[in-house]
């Protein structure tokens, strides 16, 4: 049963990296491999030696040959709720992370940083845009950061050509940002959740070489021909709302939070997201409101705003709450295929697979070779 486990890991793997040749998205595959592994799981459990109990953020393999049918059930239930939990906290803040984000672009938020860009020099403007990318991409997630960073650069920049070219550069800075904060990255907050890293030593340890990744291309970049000479922004006639700025810079200070929420209470990063989401939600709930009372009346009816970042609500008379909106507007299709993905490494952890590949890759590897960041 180990053995169709395993292919069913693969296969689903497999499926997930020809997404675009296949044309499914990834969330199926992920989810389908998740339920069919357990299914095997429960399916084989009468025929299982071994099983890998967790204590705490360690665990050991124990021998269950002996143990009755009633025995081996309890066991898988209770291991499955165990990393269900463990997985709904990565979830959970994930969801925080990105509906706070999405409130900030609500207020259209991100479109502030365009006034940060005082230049028309394309080597100036490379520079700071490397650096909002490293800076960005270290307190929301690199993708995210990316994605707002390219369609602030389409505000700036006329040609194709020379976006390419930037959005190149701000991939790089993003995934140079994202590697030296807890935050930053999907991969590493799970770390940072699973207790395996801690805030200050990932920092300490990552962040000059984070830096390093970012300095060296941009600087090589610089003296490119493609960086070289003048541009001239659009000019941009849309209105932008005036709580943008607030809501930004609030954002971004209350996912800075977390860190230091999860340092001082010990509680799981989670909670900490949860209360940041919560001020962020109160304050954007407040400025809604205000400026909805403050519309115009029509035929004695308040008649909304239609546009995206007026916070007033939307053109059919919807729901006014921009945590609602915000709430539909995350990816959710990402959250399932995290969930997928790690529920399904976690019924090969539960039957000492993945215990028994680490053993035999340190054995194989000189232990010089792995460091703690802990």
């Amino acid at each position: 049963m180990e053995i169709a486990i395993v292919i069913v890991f693969v296969l689903g793997y497999l499926a997930i990296t020809l997404e675009h040749s296949l044309k499914i998205d990834k969330l199926i595959p992920a989810l389908l491999m998740m339920a069919l592994a357990w299914a095997l799981v429960a399916f084989g459990i009468d025929g299982f030696d071994n099983w890998f109990v967790m204590h705490g953020t360690e665990g050991e393999l124990i021998s269950i040959g002996d143990w009755k049918h009633e025995g081996r059930m309890h066991l898988m239930e209770s291991t499955l709720l165990h990393h269900f939990g463990k997985t709904c906290e990565i979830l959970i803040f994930l969801v925080g992370a990105m509906t706070i984000v999405e409130i900030i672009d609500h207020y259209d938020g991100f479109s502030s940083i365009k006034d940060f860009i005082k230049t028309n020099s394309k080597r100036t403007l490379l520079w700071i845009i490397a650096i909002l990318a490293f800076i960005l991409s270290a307190i929301i997630d690199n993708l995210t950061a990316t994605i707002v960073l390219i369609t602030i650069l389409r505000k700036i920049l006329d040609k194709r050509e020379d976006r390419l070219w930037f959005a190149g550069m701000i991939i790089i800075a993003a995934n140079a940002g994202g590697a030296w904060s807890p935050i930053g990255d999907v991969t590493t907050t799970m770390l940072w959740i699973g207790k395996k890293v801690t805030t200050g030593k990932l920092i300490a340890n990552l962040l000059l070489p984070s830096l390093i990744c970012m300095v060296v291309p941009t600087l090589i970049a610089s003296m490119m021909p493609a960086f070289k000479g003048t541009f001239e922004a659009p000019k941009d006639s849309v209105k932008t709302n005036p709580k943008g700025p607030l809501m930004l810079y609030l954002g971004l200070l209350m996912i800075l939070f977390v860190p230091v929420f999860k340092t001082v209470t010990h509680l799981p990063p989670y909670i900490g997201m949860m209360l940041s989401l919560g001020i962020v939600s109160m304050v954007a709930e407040l400025i809604s409101n205000r400026q909805f009372s403050l519309s115009h009346r029509i035929d004695g009816e308040i008649q909304p705003e239609e546009d995206h970042g007026d916070g007033n609500g939307d053109a059919h008379g919807g729901h006014n709450s921009p945590t609602f909106k915000a709430l539909g507007r995350i990816e959710m299709p990402s959250i399932l295929f995290f969930l997928g993905i790690l529920m399904t490494v976690a019924a090969m952890e539960s039957l000492g697979l993945i215990f028994q590949f680490g053993q035999d890759v340190n054995a194989s590897m000189d232990q010089n070779v792995f460091i703690s960041s802990r």
